[in-house]
C-alpha cells in the first residue's frame, strides 16, 4: 500500500485474491460447536501451553512438496512413516537390557524358558547414517510387531493379551535415544510379564517367531567367539595398547608408560630399563652408563625405550595372557621391538606404517583383516576333524541322525547352515523323530533345539554359510563323541 504526495494511503490496484473477507483471518466457531471443539482440543494438549508429546509434529524444515513434481518423496509407504501405538494401559513390564557379553549360563537360562506364547525378534540395525536419521530400524520393528499381532490373532489369542504383550515394544519406538545407540543388530524376547533385549555386535537375519520358547540360534556368534588379541601401536612418543575381539576394539590406559623415548634411561649395561619420572626431551635426555662421550647409537636408544615399554605392559596387562600381540608401526621399528620384547606371543605379521593418528575404527579394520585367520582357527580345526573322520561312523550329515544325537549329548561339533529351520517334533523318551507334519500338533524348530542341546551339554556349534558346510545340501552336520 503506497502514499500519495499529500501523505494519504492508496490500496494496490486489482482485486484481492481468493475473495477472503476482511478481518484477522481467524474463523469463528458457532456457539453450539464450542463443547465439541474443546473436547477435541483436549485430545492433543497436556495443558494450556504444551502439546501432548505423543502427537507427531511435522519438522519446521521439512519440505512438504506443495505440488512440486521435483520434491523429494519418502521411500517408505505413508503408513510406515507413522508409529502406530497399539498399546494397552496398565502394563508395567519394563524392558531389561541383557549384557553385551553373553555367558553360557544366561544362554541356558533363556533357552529353558517356556510359555504358551514366546515371541523372539531379530533385527539388523544401523549405527549411523540416513537410516538412523529416518528411523528405518524403528519402522522395521513397528512393521514386525504389526505382523506378529496378526499371527497371534490367527492363533486365537485375544486382542487385549496381544496388546499387553507388545506394549513394551511399542513404547521403545518413541525413544530416540534408544535407537541412537544401536549396534549391528537387536534381539528382543517377549512373554507375559517378560521383556528383554540385547544390542548385538553381529548382524542377524531379520526373523520373528512365536512359539513356546525363544529362538536362540542367532545368538551363537555372541556366545562362542571369546577370542581376543592385543594391538600395540609403537613409535618414539607414547605407545598405545588396544584390546580387540571379533566385534571391536578398545584402548587400554596402561599406567606408567613413558610419554616419549627420552624419558627412559639405563643405569648400567646389566640393569633393566627404568623410567625416569618427570623427565622429557631437553638437556637431560637419555642416560647410558659406560658409553663414553657423545650420543649413543640411535637404535640402542630406541631399544632401551622399547624394553621399558615392554616391561610395563607385561607387568600391568600381559603377564597372565596368552593372546597374540600384533605390532603396528613404522617398518624399521618393528624388528627393534621384537628383539627388545620378552612377550612370548608376538604375531609374525605386523601392521606397518604410521598409525598413531588413525581413528579407532580405521585401525581396528586393518588389524582385524590381518587377524582373520586367527579368529577362524577353531572353526577350521573343527572342519578338519570332520574331514578326517568323514569315512567313519563318528560323523554324519543326515538330519535324522544329527537331531537325536544332539538331544542325547553325543555331538561334540555341530555345523549349522545359516538361516536353517526344520519344523517337527522329537519324542526324547521314545526316540521318535517326526518330520512329516501329518497332524495338527505344535511343531518345534529342531535346528534350534539341536543347537541348544549341543551347547548346554559341552559341545561346540558353528553357524556357517552354505559354501562352508562340511557336506552339501544339508542343514546340519556333526562330529559324534561315540
Amino acid at each position: 500500500m503506497g502514499k500519495d504526495q499529500s501523505g494519504g494511503f492508496h490500496p494496490p490496484k486489482g482485486k484481492p485474491s481468493g475473495g477472503k473477507p476482511e478481518g484477522l483471518g481467524i474463523s469463528t466457531t458457532a456457539p453450539e460447536e464450542i463443547e465439541a471443539y474443546l473436547e477435541r482440543t483436549d485430545q492433543y494438549v497436556l495443558d494450556d501451553e504444551n502439546l501432548d508429546p505423543g502427537i507427531p509434529v511435522r519438522h519446521p524444515n521439512r519440505r512438504s512438496g506443495g505440488g512440486n513434481d521435483n520434491a523429494r518423496k519418502p521411500n517408505l509407504k505413508e503408513t510406515d512413516t507413522t508409529i502406530e501405538m497399539a498399546t494397552a494401559s496398565g502394563v508395567d513390564t519394563e524392558p531389561e537390557q541383557l549384557p553385551d557379553t553373553l555367558e553360557k549360563e544366561l544362554f541356558a537360562e533363556m533357552a529353558e524358558f517356556r510359555s504358551d506364547c514366546c515371541i523372539t525378534i531379530y533385527l539388523p540395525t544401523h549405527q549411523s547414517g540416513v537410516e538412523v536419521n529416518e528411523k528405518h530400524d524403528a519402522i522395521l520393528l513397528k512393521n514386525t510387531l504389526k505382523d506378529i499381532a496378526g499371527r497371534l490373532s490367527e492363533q486365537g489369542i485375544d486382542t487385549a493379551r496381544i496388546e499387553q504383550l507388545l506394549t513394551p515394544a511399542y513404547r521403545l519406538l518413541q525413544q530416540d535415544r534408544f535407537w541412537g545407540r544401536m549396534g549391528k543388530g537387536l534381539a528382543i524376547f517377549i512373554a507375559d510379564g517378560y521383556f528383554k533385549y540385547l544390542i548385538m555386535h553381529v548382524m542377524p537375519r531379520h526373523e520373528a517367531v512365536c512359539q513356546k520358547r525363544f529362538l536362540m540360534t542367532p545368538l551363537i556368534p555372541l556366545l562362542t567367539c571369546k577370542t581376543h588379541f592385543y594391538l600395540l601401536v609403537i613409535n618414539k612418543q607414547k605407545c598405545k595398547l588396544f584390546r580387540a575381539d571379533t566385534f571391536g576394539m578398545e584402548y587400554i590406559d596402561v599406567p606408567g608408560l613413558p610419554d616419549e623415548m627420552l624419558d627412559v634411561k639405563r643405569l648400567s649395561e646389566k640393569d633393566a630399563s627404568t623410567f625416569r619420572p618427570g623427565t622429557s626431551s631437553g638437556a637431560g635426555g637419555a642416560n647410558f652408563h659406560g658409553m663414553g662421550g657423545g650420543n649413543p647409537d640411535h637404535k640402542d636408544t630406541i631399544a632401551v625405550y622399547f624394553e621399558a615399554v615392554d616391561d610395563i605392559i607385561y607387568k600391568e596387562v600381559l603377564h597372565a595372557e596368552n593372546a597374540p600381540l600384533l605390532l603396528a608401526g613404522v617398518e624399521y621399528l618393528i624388528p627393534i621391538y621384537r628383539a627388545a620384547s620378552d612377550y612370548h606371543n608376538i604375531c609374525s605379521e605386523s601392521l606397518t606404517g604410521s598409525h598413531e593418528h588413525d581413528g579407532l575404527n580405521q585401525l581396528y579394520a586393518q588389524a582385524r583383516e590381518i587377524m582373520a585367520p586367527y579368529f577362524a582357527q577353531a572353526r577350521e580345526k573343527a572342519l578338519t576333524i570332520f574331514a578326517n573322520q568323514k569315512a567313519t561312523p563318528l560323523t554324519t550329515s543326515m538330519v535324522r541322525d544329527v537331531i537325536p544325537a544332539a538331544y542325547y549329548g553325543r555331538v561334540s561339533h555341530l555345523f549349522v547352515r545359516e538361516g536353517a529351520h526344520i519344523a517337527g517334533r522329537f519324542d526324547e523318551m521314545n526316540s521318535i523323530l517326526d518330520l512329516d507334519h501329518n497332524d495338527q500338533e505344535p511343531q518345534e524348530d529342531l535346528v534350534d533345539m539341536a543347537v541348544i542341546k549341543t551347547l548346554t551339554q559341552g559341545g561346540e556349534v558353528y553357524i556357517l554359510p552354505e559354501e562352508l558346510m562340511p557336506s552339501e545340501s544339508t542343514e546340519l552336520a556333526g562330529v559324534l563323541r561315540y
